[in-house]
């Protein structure tokens, strides 16, 4: 055994090691909050839009007065503490939109309010000679949403675009930044939601969900869900006037019932804009907080003992050894192996009538004369005993492996004798 030298050293290993781990860490964490590369202000109505219909405003109000505000991109977030405000789009599913509803009424997470959207919104062309940031839009047409008839507390009701003077409630009064399309529930439900802003003709711009509990059963009323018909109540084309941003401020005030602790969350899942959970929370989180553990330890105990080794590691010896001789042995063992050693008798005698010439200097090529020249030289020397070509026929003439090898020997005897 023999050491070989290590070509790294241990803190270059536990640099390259650090930097991957850091560098695994950071995907995770960017996959679980949505870093695709995408810009978040592409002219939807949404918490991170900053144009016209969007809710960045209200957003950035409610976090500069003191509340927790959270934009989350995981629907996680319909099953957490807290104010959830939606803002689903123009074509989007009011199935899920009504699931979303109903699960959060039925277990108490916390209160609602659902944003309708009303407006068709295009970004800015580049080419135009407007002085305008990222994410603003130019507002066209405005229209109601058609999955809102399919909506388990609409039926019975309407929802229309029209012309209004004003809206009142609150304890406040204002008008809207667009007047002949504003829009309003202007047919009650079968179950009337409690009103908490009208239009000058009555019709209903922001009202709650009426409460379907039991005082009997409950020692306290379910969390309020807020329905906003108006969105330009608290978009940001609403909150240019300091009424409408007071009134969407209070709005959100009794939605929360006065609570300033109560965390505010936008979802923006409903507008296309959600990403996959995060990764990185997962694995710290039951059931795969356990194998993670598993893991984590598996990892201390291989860098432990990978750095605990006193120097480099043992080179081992190699399988098979190199050079001529083993390669006669390796020759020798297969011949052993299947058993054919008649057929090295004849090989053998040849190649010792040529080494046993060269020693008495004949250079006979015919195999026959070279015997017998190598018979007469060795007569002519005085070496007594069988001469060449007596034991290289009785070598040639062996079968018996113990007979072929004492032959060989015999004939290896000569050559031996020349070289004293």
């Amino acid at each position: 055994m023999s050491r070989a030298h290590n070509p790294f050293r241990p803190g270059m290993v536990l640099a390259v090691l650090a930097i991957g781990v850091l560098a695994f860490l950071l995907m995770l964490y960017a996959l679980g909050q949505g870093w695709d590369g995408s810009d978040d202000r592409n002219g939807g109505s949404h918490a991170a839009a900053n144009g016209l219909n969007g809710f960045a405003g209200l957003a950035t109000m409610l976090e500069d007065t003191g509340y927790d505000v959270e934009i989350s991109r995981s629907r996680g977030s319909y099953d957490t503490y807290g104010l959830l405000v939606l803002t689903p789009p123009m074509f989007g599913d009011g199935e899920d939109l009504a699931e979303i509803i109903i699960d959060r009424r039925e277990n108490d997470y916390g209160p609602t309010m659902v944003i309708l959207p009303k407006w068709t919104a295009f970004p800015i062309p580049a080419q135009l000679d407007v002085e305008a940031e990222e994410g603003w839009v130019f507002l066209t047409n405005a229209r109601s949403p058609a999955w809102f008839e399919g909506l388990e507390f609409a039926e019975g009701s309407e929802l229309e675009l029209g012309e209004t003077k004003g809206w009142n409630g609150i304890g406040m009064s204002g008008t809207l930044p667009e007047a002949e399309s504003v829009q309003a529930l202007t047919t009650q439900p079968n179950e009337e939601l409690r009103a908490h802003v009208l239009d000058s003709e009555g019709h209903l711009l922001v009202g709650d969900l009426p409460d379907s509990y039991d005082p009997a059963d409950y020692d306290y009323a379910p969390y309020p869900t807020t329905i906003v018909f108006e969105p330009d109540l608290m978009n940001n084309y609403g909150l240019a006037d300091e009424d409408r941003a007071r009134l969407a401020f209070l709005l959100i005030e009794n939605a929360t019932e006065g609570d300033v602790n109560m965390p505010i969350v936008f979802d923006l899942t409903l507008p296309g804009l959600g990403a996959s959970e995060n990764l990185l929370t997962l694995a710290f989180s039951p059931p795969f907080l356990a194998a993670t553990l598993c893991l984590l330890l598996a990892a201390l105990v291989i860098a432990w003992r990978g750095f605990r080794r006193f120097g480099p590691p043992v080179a081992e010896v190699p399988a098979m050894a190199q050079g001529k001789r083993q390669l006669a042995r390796n020759g020798a063992s297969l011949v052993e192996r299947v058993k054919r050693f008649h057929l090295l008798a004849d090989p053998y005698a040849a190649l010792m009538s040529r080494r046993i010439g060269d020693a008495l200097g004949i250079r006979e090529p015919h195999p026959e004369a070279r015997a017998t020249a190598i018979d007469s030289a060795l007569e002519r020397r005085g070496i007594e005993g069988p001469g060449f070509t007596q034991r290289a026929n009785e070598l040639r003439g062996a079968s018996r492996p113990r007979d072929i090898l004492r032959a060989a020997g015999a004939l290896k005897s000569i050559e031996r004798t020349l070289k004293r």
